[in-house]
């Protein structure tokens, strides 16, 4: 049905979720070069999960389910830990390609009105390949909204994990914009609950998991 509606039921579908608050998902398969082969489709479609999030926006929280007579593979874990993606643009609203050989990369933003802010990603001395990615502050604000107050309802403490170290500006918009949200509309709430909300590189967040409760 995807293929025969050019895409546009995955659309409607995600415009239903939003009117009725809510909707239920089946597997669905995102192609490849062969999967388009093998059924015959007209194009490679993207990621159904990702044209639902960004028609939805808002943050996927993943928890696992814990159970006492099922041993578990981190034995310290006594609560779930539970992960929250910001579900908007980033790799699936992302731009790429194959550079077909010699020539440079740039990113370009162009405003309505003043001069362009324009930046060279790379001298291309043969074929490879190159990515366009971004995200905006509503989204990322609306994401900080969303993974506090669902911290809040649950009482657990919250981490924000980024990369900044390596993508300062991209990554440190996000802690960036935690942090001051956090300042101003949260920390009172967290104190008087007991818990707390910390930014951690990837790395460290990672072994700091591995080492909790």
């Amino acid at each position: 049905n995807r293929d025969k509606t050019d895409d546009q039921v995955t659309i409607d579908c995600a415009e239903a979720i939003k009117k009725y608050n809510v909707g239920i998902k089946c597997a669905t398969i995102t192609p490849d070069e062969n999967r388009v082969e093998e059924f015959k489709l007209k194009k490679m479609w993207k990621s159904p999960n990702g044209t639902i999030r960004n028609i939805l926006g808002g943050t996927v929280f993943r928890e696992a389910i814990i159970c006492k007579n099922i041993p578990r593979l981190v034995t310290g874990w006594e609560k779930p830990i539970i992960i929250g993606r910001h579900a908007h643009a980033d790799q699936y609203k992302a731009t790429d390609f194959v550079v077909p050989g010699a020539g440079s990369l740039e990113l370009i933003w162009t405003p309505p009105k003043g001069e362009p802010i324009r930046h060279v990603v790379n001298e291309f001395k043969g074929a490879g390949v190159a990515l366009g990615m971004f995200n905006t502050d509503a989204s990322i604000i609306d994401f900080a909204h969303s993974s506090f107050k669902y911290a809040l309802g649950r009482k657990y403490p919250l981490y924000l994990s980024t990369k900044n170290t390596i993508l300062k500006k991209y990554d440190g918009r996000f802690k960036d914009i935690f942090q001051e949200i956090y300042e101003k509309d949260y920390k009172s709430q967290y104190d008087a609950a007991g818990i707390w909300y910390e930014h951690r590189l990837i790395d460290d967040m990672v072994a700091y998991a591995m080492k909790s409760e």
